[in-house]
């Protein structure tokens, strides 16, 4: 791990996403982050010492999925993948597919393995697996506040973890989407998927792929309206506040992912910055979602 002494910084950005803004001094406590993300090789461990059973490994309660076809509700995650090309970019189902039997053990479905991706990132976590590892290691999940403050490794008010240049000299500093979303991966990074972690330089912190890679939960719940901060008072009407407004028959609250992933494409989302942000479903791990802890000194 890595220690973070605290301090105040501008958290957000005016220059992106609406959900970013505004700009605002934000104080954080010093606290140590791990330098990476969580591997497949320690979510196994952690798996083989405790026994533990994901979310995307259990079997799913019909009550919770009213109308839903007996069949659909069986084990699984949602899975990438390419499509064969352009399409309407407002339609998610295009490029994300539930696959039974997906899980962080079989990332593409059966007959996949991490076998031979042992320093990748573990995905298909959702929210509570996260946070069941975390209190495993003697840790927690971070903040909005303290994830971001960390991301920017010293660099206040920069665009990305490096600076303020997309590629600078032309060279991808992180794993992401190079080519047309979803159907053109150029992989100029190297990667079609994810990435060993540590494979791409390290932010003024020697932190590790804060940007790209895999989205990284945070405790925070989402709102469009940032504030930075979070008050024991106020968790409750913050996670009403969570809720899709887009889907008014789904009552599952969502969490504040942060950093981007190998999905994030400059010409469709502009995510792989420490500002940027991404409302996820508390239940639901999918093929570029991760996480990385903390722990308070």
């Amino acid at each position: 791990m890595v220690r973070i002494e605290g301090g105040t910084f501008r958290m957000g950005s005016d220059r992106f996403y609406p959900e970013e803004a505004p700009v605002r001094d934000v104080h954080v406590d010093g606290f140590s982050i791990d330098a990476h993300t969580v591997t497949n090789e320690e979510f196994s461990k952690f798996v083989r010492k405790t026994g533990y059973v994901t979310i995307a490994e259990r079997a799913l309660d019909p009550a919770d999925f009213p109308g839903a076809p007996l069949e659909n509700l069986v084990p699984g995650a949602l899975v990438f993948h390419m499509t064969e090309g352009p399409v309407d970019l407002r339609d998610y189902s295009r490029w994300w597919s539930w696959v039974p039997g997906a899980s962080w053990k079989h990332p593409e479905g059966p007959g996949s393995s991490v076998k031979s991706r042992p320093d990748h990132p573990v995905i298909h976590v959702a929210f509570e697996d996260a946070e069941t590892y975390a209190r495993w290691a003697g840790k927690r999940l971070p903040t909005e506040a303290e994830w971001e403050f960390a991301a920017r490794g010293g660099l206040d008010g920069k665009d990305f973890v490096w600076g303020d240049d997309v590629e600078p000299g032309g060279t991808p500093f992180a794993n992401t989407w190079q080519g047309e979303f979803p159907w053109q991966n150029l992989c100029a990074d190297g990667f079609e998927r994810t990435a060993p972690v540590g494979r791409f330089p390290a932010n003024g912190y020697g932190l590790y792929d804060m940007a790209g890679n895999v989205w990284e939960w945070t405790t925070d719940w989402y709102a469009h309206e940032r504030s930075g901060v979070q008050s024991p008072c106020c968790a409750g009407a913050a996670r009403e506040r969570s809720y899709d407004p887009c889907q008014p028959g789904t009552r599952i609250p969502r969490k504040v992912l942060k950093g981007g992933s190998f999905l994030c494409a400059p010409s469709y989302c502009l995510r792989f910055r420490p500002a940027a942000r991404s409302p996820q479903a508390i239940d639901t791990g999918m093929s570029h979602v991760g996480f990385r802890c903390v722990r308070d000194d």
